[in-house]
């Protein structure tokens, strides 16, 4: 029987259990210059798996891949006023190249808006060149003051989309597309997060954006998570780079435009959603490893095991064979515990003799003998992966609606927050002045939501909920 890893227990200390897991489970390192990260392997495997389920979604919804440089000239920033004035604690800049002093300094990319829409404006001329679709998978700096890894990092891995449409209509709807069948759809059913969906208040908006949308999730602890963000930029920037098209009636006309992104820190949500006192926990269609066949010790037993990783990847499953039969079985069990793989199939010398395995199920737990024929399980395992992801899901949204309050003032809005939970009170009784009185207890607004729970088309529509937390 594997005895349960060493962490830090989640009630004791959470963050602490945090970073012990992101250590002991070899997700990550610090880097060797404040605030940056080193993403070891399995960790990246899991920010790999990521990439390919949202790049197939933005693929869908019509945008293309396109990279941008990572040096912005620092006049570019200065265009929109808002956006340099929002960005400008965090700037990186660069005053020395080749040992000289640059001419005009320049910012390693914050977000790319400014220097996207420099391009933008050569190459949108007229209605036929639009609506016009670019995202780019990219590195990003934002000068850290308080690190943390994968939630806060002065470097950090993201996509960014920008779109540029003929109308505020179609802008809008974009954004809107993004953050409901691209973001949402994987959050919700490849995470396992069950985020809610709303739109960010004045104060919290992206700097230069009309509109920002949001999707939160809730954390082990009670506290909020950003997951991802999808903005309708309205024609700021478009005036501030004369981004403009001829129109079907022969007049210029501004761009209407967004941007959106999401980043490593849904590595960090994952963690902090799905984890135990015992580790890790993989959604299955998220996991780039689904199953692990460890051999227990002996030849026949590793002989065995190679078969059936071949077999059952040959089914489509992500499968690794684990026959290190030289490092004790107990240390690579709970080694695969603190990974959070979601299956685990053991076989040892009286299995063989039996016909059976021995399947471990990380997230609901609990061990059951299986017969070990490839084909048995092969028809059995994707169901129970499937079970599994339900589960997650199922228990990401039952912890959000427990520790989610409706509260009718500020107060008691205030107190479900500090208590580790969210508070639901409509945005009329709260406004801006009582959010900026929760921020000085470190509370904020995550979103603005209508009381059905969709998305309100504005900030003042009537009957909006604000849900109240303390985030990451």
């Amino acid at each position: 029987m594997a005895k349960a890893p060493v962490l830090t227990p989640q009630a004791e200390d959470f963050p602490r259990w945090y970073q012990d897991l992101i250590n002991k489970a070899e997700l990550a390192d610090n880097g060797p210059v404040r605030g940056t990260m080193v993403i070891r392997p399995y960790g990246y495997g899991l920010w790999e798996r990521m990439q390919q389920e949202m790049d197939a979604r933005i693929k869908d919804a019509g945008a293309q891949n396109a990279y941008f440089p990572l040096f912005i000239p620092q006049s570019y920033l200065t265009r929109e006023a808002e956006h340099v004035e929002g960005f400008a604690p965090e700037l990186a800049v660069v005053t020395h190249g080749g040992g000289k002093e640059l001419e005009e300094p320049v910012v390693v990319r914050p977000t790319s808006e400014t220097i996207i829409n420099d391009y933008f404006s050569k190459w949108v001329q007229s209605y036929r060149d639009l609506p016009l679709l670019i995202n780019q998978w990219a590195n990003v700096v934002r000068w850290e003051m308080r690190p943390r890894v994968f939630l806060r990092t002065s470097e950090f891995l993201w996509q960014e989309g920008h779109t540029a449409h003929a109308t505020y209509e179609d802008a809008r709807d974009y954004a809107a597309r993004i953050h409901r069948d691209v973001y949402a759809d994987f959050m919700i059913n490849v995470l396992g997060i069950d985020v809610v969906l709303g739109r960010k208040t004045a104060k919290e908006r992206f700097a230069g954006a009309i509109n920002t949308l949001t999707l939160e999730g809730m954390m082990g602890d009670g506290k909020a998570l950003q997951m991802g963000t999808s903005h309708e930029l309205g024609t700021n920037f478009a005036k501030a780079f004369n981004t403009q098209y001829l129109s079907k009636d022969g007049k210029q006309e501004l761009v209407w435009q967004t941007s959106w992104g999401v980043s490593t820190r849904m590595v960090g949500g994952l963690i902090m959603s799905h984890g135990d006192d015992s580790g890790l926990r993989v959604p299955p269609r998220l996991a780039a490893v689904q199953v692990v066949v460890m051999a227990i010790k002996g030849d026949e037993a590793v002989a065995k095991v190679r078969e059936l990783g071949d077999r059952l990847k040959a089914a489509g499953l992500r499968v690794q064979v684990d026959d290190r039969v030289d490092t004790p079985f107990g240390r690579r069990a709970v080694d695969w515990e603190l990974k959070g793989v979601p299956v685990r199939i053991e076989i040892g010398p009286r299995d063989l003799k039996n016909g059976t395995a021995m399947l471990a199920r990380r997230i609901p737990g609990g061990k059951e003998a299986v017969s070990s024929d490839a084909a048995a399980l092969a028809a059995l395992l994707p169901t129970v992966l499937e079970e599994d992801q339900a589960l997650l899901l199922r228990q990401s949204r039952e912890r959000r609606e427990s520790r989610t309050s409706d509260v009718a003032t500020l107060a008691e809005a205030a107190e479900a927050a500090v208590a580790g939970g969210w508070a639901r009170i409509p945005w009329a009784d709260l406004g801006p002045e009582g959010e900026a009185k929760l921020a000085e207890q470190a509370v904020s607004v995550r979103c603005l939501v209508a009381e059905d729970g969709s998305v309100p088309e504005t900030d003042d529509a009537p009957g909006i909920v604000a849900i109240v937390a303390r985030a990451y």
